[in-house]
């Protein structure tokens, strides 16, 4: 999957992640992808309600040695 920019928000509380997360996303063009690295374990709870209620979709999302790494496709 080509990402078009890598956002890192690991070690950052909410609702750091979702206030970086929609600011790397304005600056995307619709249908690019974001990749999203965080350590906040709400994390996949947000980005999940926020990518679908900003008519985003959640591609794919993964946990590899605690990190959550999320693809989410700009609408």
């Amino acid at each position: 999957m080509e990402t078009a920019k890598v956002l890192d928000a690991k070690g950052l509380a909410c609702p750091m992640p979702i206030v970086r997360t929609k600011k790397a996303m304005a600056e995307l063009e619709s249908g690019q992808v974001l990749e999203v690295h965080a350590t906040d374990k709400g994390a996949k709870a947000d980005l999940t309600a926020w990518a679908k209620s900003g008519g985003h979709e959640l591609v794919k999302h993964e946990e590899e040695n605690s990190v959550f790494k999320f693809w989410i496709k700009k609408g």
